[in-house]
């Protein structure tokens, strides 16, 4: 290996940096004479605060610029959330190792402390997200889902001056930031299945830089990478993105894979979902076989609808 300065390319949000410097801390305990610089770039995402992802184009825009800057040669590494990467990737760049996964269910912090059974009729929850929203609308036809974008501070904020009764964010990301203490209930997966890699880190590489291949390799888990491509083998088979409220949740027992997958119209009113599982070595597979029988259970007309609605 000659590489001995690399440039890590990340969004500048607090959570984004923790990201970015994870994995520089990870990298220098590997190797401690590689130098290590983190370059912030902002995205069309970062920019565009008053509008919901889905009008504007979805997950896209939170990593767009950034791999623009690793194909150019601008950054060596990305550093992404996993939730926030598209189905598809562009030609000349790959997903590398993928680090050990974080809590991926879904959080609610709400202002009295109460739970999500205990909120009232009509009760105000911020979220922008698609999925969030159909599931808990699914859950609690009558509250009222209010926008919320920004950052982790931002929407805690906004729920304390912005008329909100509670909001729902990740737990990967609330628990980074330190503010675990702020949790008022973990989703059970029966209630809120987790958007596709969510608390996993996404290290994107270039196809075929071996020497930076080999730099990041051994942040690699075998269990999580395992888990994420089957469930992104889902959402791609879906054709997903965060213009569809899609949702899938794997898991690894010994020898076993188990996927939970799920699609839902965006009032909440249809969700359809399904399980399967078989080995661990086909997580894949598996991931496209699921897709495969939601789309003929129906998740094929809501997917239709929704396209016609853009």
């Amino acid at each position: 290996m000659n590489r001995s300065n690399i440039k890590i390319g990340t969004r500048g949000s607090k959570l984004a940096l923790w990201q970015a410097n994870w994995i520089k801390t990870e990298l220098n305990k590997n190797i401690p004479s590689l130098s290590i610089k983190i370059v912030v770039i902002k995205t069309k995402g970062d920019k565009i605060l008053d509008v919901p992802l889905a009008k504007v184009g979805g997950k896209g825009l939170f990593v767009k610029e950034i791999e623009e800057a690793l194909l150019d040669g601008r950054v060596d590494i990305a550093v992404h959330s996993m939730k926030d990467m598209p189905a598809d990737l562009p030609e000349g760049l790959c997903i590398g190792p993928v680090p050990k996964r974080e809590n991926p269910a879904d959080v609610l912090i709400s202002k009295n402390g109460l739970l999500l059974s205990e909120l009232e009729p009509q009760a105000r929850i911020g979220t922008s997200s698609l999925r969030r929203a159909s599931q808990i609308k699914h859950a609690k036809p009558d509250f009222i889902i209010l926008p919320l974008r920004g950052n982790l501070d931002t929407r805690l904020k906004k729920l304390e001056t912005g008329g909100l009764d509670a909001i729902v964010l990740a737990a990967a990301g609330v628990k980074r930031l330190n503010y675990e203490r702020r949790i008022t209930e973990h989703f059970d997966y029966d209630i809120m299945l987790p958007a596709v890699g969510q608390g996993a880190l996404c290290i994107e590489i270039r196809k075929h830089d071996l020497e930076i291949e080999k730099i990041v390799s051994k942040l690699n888990h075998p269990e999580t990478r395992a888990v994420v491509m089957g469930e992104r083998a889902f959402l791609h088979t879906l054709g997903g993105s965060c213009q569809v409220p899609v949702a899938a949740y794997g898991e690894l027992n010994k020898n076993s894979f188990t996927l939970r997958g799920l699609v839902a119209d965006i009032d909440g009113k249809i969700i359809i979902k399904d399980t399967i599982t078989g080995h661990k070595n086909s997580s894949e597979g598996l991931g496209i076989k699921l897709a495969q029988r939601l789309l003929l259970m129906g998740a094929d007309k809501i997917l239709e609808k929704l396209k016609a609605d853009e």
